[in-house]
């Protein structure tokens, strides 16, 4: 209820001065149809009026704390002040004649301040403060010695009827006097003209690409100005021209003021259109853009390609701790804030808790839409927070995966103590165990009367010692085949074809690779082969190994009936992980009917 009594409150000031504008544009056209203007006339200056009144209302009401609202509704009712001068009325003719030309310098105002509605450079103010003090000061001199009866006086506009007690303000009527005032009135206006329109030169230049595009209705105001000059120029060189000069350039005069209330109009639709884009940059954010990427879609949505993206640097990242923490744009160039009276603005973005996290140093017209630009920092931000996310899932991926890795291979390492403990130790020990019953059983067979008994128990514990060797054997050679320690994988997959219970096509480069490749390799290479044989009912299994780059790829393809699926509970889900773990991809393709084809990518080093 209480916001709603405050857009209440508010919008009633704004249908105050709607009446107040209709009311004065009444009586403005009232009293220049009264001076004789034709009807078209009326409809051309009634229009240019009403237009600043009704843009600057609407702008007002859109825009609340932008004076350029306030500043086009008084372009609009000062604009018939001049108009007055024909109402007949000695008190309405002289305030006409003395306002006549404040609407130039409420223009003047207005096109300087456009759009942010403040004056920033100090030439801007003193150009306004000028034309306000000679519409005050010299416009009240030329309106006490203007008498509209006296031949010879100039006014803008007609008052061939005036009596000599038509100016309530008159002191002296003086028409050489008055004819010099008037004229000095003119130039320093002309001279104002050409220093406002020096002054938007000015602004242009020293303006970005986005800020230009603002600025484009304030070049109204040259066609103005060069309407104005020549005006005052024909007024000098051919005073007797005046009527015609003033009906050729009045038209192009007006038709250029009303462009600039219509022109703020379009700039404000344009810019609520922009909110409408900032759905799509949303959508774009979930793409998860480089900062660069970011940045291009940021400038293309606000339509200020010299925006500047800039990420809050790190302290770790500092080369001395006596460093200012600052903010890199996307190429790791330091992005410098913006000064006052710049024409830039910086939009600071912070993190979840808060903290500054990136900055846009943009256009500071953009900073009139405040609902655009909350929007735009919370893309940013939901953009900083997803980067973020995934930059620790991808972190905490990589540590997984290394800590597989470190897992398998300290697996490796074990299994290959074991295979040695195993050689060294065990098998070592039945070794010289079988050698001493050989030497027994040679002495017994030297000596004179031998024990049958004690031979036949020799020889089995022979037989015994060597059945145990043979097994211990197999066993270290399933730990770990010591061909494929001693020559590498290409021996060892031939060694295991040849055991194999189906044939076996054995294509491998020759080379050396890490120990943990080779142990993996394989071991995709057996398990393969086993699933062939027992699951896939194939008749001839193929081998290949190559290097490919840094790569080593193994496949293992069968005829078999395939089917055969990682997550189908195979066996093929543990190899997968296996080659994960060793930093490589499993990709197994196997289509009912056409064999299952089984390719493994490892790293090399």
């Amino acid at each position: 209820m209480e916001g709603s009594r405050r857009g209440t409150d508010f919008r009633l000031p704004l249908l105050g001065w709607a009446t107040v504008a209709f009311a004065v544009g009444g009586c403005g056209a009232w009293a220049y149809g009264k001076a004789g203007a034709s009807g078209a006339d009326l409809v051309r200056d009634v229009a240019v009026g009403w237009s600043y009144a009704g843009a600057g209302l609407v702008a007002w009401w859109r825009r609340p704390a932008n004076p350029t609202g306030r500043l086009m509704l008084a372009e609009g009712l000062t604009w018939f002040c001049g108009n007055l001068q024909g109402s007949g009325v000695p008190l309405l003719f002289a305030l006409g004649s003395w306002g006549e030309a404040l609407n130039l310098a409420v223009l003047g105002h207005l096109l300087l301040a456009f759009p942010d509605g403040r004056l920033a450079a100090t030439l801007d103010r003193f150009v306004v403060a000028a034309g306000y003090g000679l519409v005050a000061v010299g416009g009240l001199v030329r309106v006490t010695l203007y008498d509209p009866a006296v031949s010879g006086s100039a006014t803008y506009l007609s008052c061939a009827d005036c009596g000599p007690d038509a100016n309530a303000l008159l002191l002296r009527s003086d028409p050489g006097l008055f004819h010099a005032v008037d004229l000095g009135y003119r130039w320093a206006g002309a001279l104002l003209t050409v220093v406002c329109l020096g002054a938007l030169v000015r602004r242009w230049r020293l303006s970005c690409p986005a800020r230009r595009r603002v600025l484009v209705p304030a070049w109204a105001a040259i066609v103005v100005a060069v309407a104005f000059f020549a005006w005052e120029v024909l007024y000098v060189l051919a005073p007797n021209a005046l009527g015609s000069a003033n009906a050729v350039l009045t038209w192009p005069s007006d038709a250029s003021q009303i462009a600039v209330p219509f022109a703020f109009l379009t700039g404000l639709l344009h810019m609520r259109l922009r909110r409408a884009f900032v759905g799509n940059l949303v959508i774009e954010v979930g793409t998860d853009p480089t900062p660069r990427q970011m940045q291009d879609a940021l400038a293309r949505v606000l339509g200020d390609p010299a925006l500047r993206l800039g990420l809050r640097r790190s302290p770790d990242s500092l080369v001395s701790e006596d460093a200012p923490v600052g903010y890199l744009d996307p190429e790791g160039r330091p992005v410098p804030l913006p000064r006052p009276g710049s024409g830039l603005s910086a939009t600071w973005v912070g993190d979840a808790a808060g903290a500054p996290a990136a900055v846009l140093v943009h256009d500071a017209a953009l900073d009139e839409d405040e609902t655009l630009m909350s929007a735009i920092s919370g893309t940013v931000r939901l953009w900083l927070l997803g980067s973020r996310l995934r930059s620790e899932v991808a972190t905490r991926a990589e540590e997984a995966r290394a800590f597989q890795t470190r897992l398998l291979r300290a697996a490796y390492d074990e299994r290959q103590r074991l295979e040695r403990d195993l050689h060294d130790g065990a098998q070592t020990r039945l070794l010289f165990g079988l050698m001493a019953l050989r030497r027994l059983d040679a002495g017994l067979s030297r000596g004179r009367g031998p024990d049958p008994a004690l031979r036949q128990t020799v020889a089995e514990a022979d037989r015994a010692l060597r059945q145990a060797l043979d097994e211990l054997r197999d066993l270290a050679r399933g730990i770990h085949p010591a061909v494929l320690t001693r020559e590498g994988l290409g021996p060892a997959v031939t060694a295991l074809a040849e055991q194999a219970e189906i044939p076996v096509l054995v294509m491998v480069e020759p080379g050396r690779f890490a120990p943990l490749t080779e142990s993996t390799a394989y071991f995709v290479v057996a398990e393969a082969v086993a699933n062939a044989a027992k699951h896939a009912k194939a008749d001839v299994v193929s081998v290949s190994g190559r290097r490919d780059g840094d790569r080593l790829v193994v496949e293992v393809a069968d005829d078999g009936v395939g089917g055969a699926a990682p997550a189908g509970g195979t066996g093929l889900r543990g190899l997968a992980d296996r080659v994960a773990a060793a930093g490589g991809t499993l990709e197994v393709t196997s289509s009912p009917g056409r064999g299952t084809r089984v390719r493994a990518e490892l790293p090399c080093e």
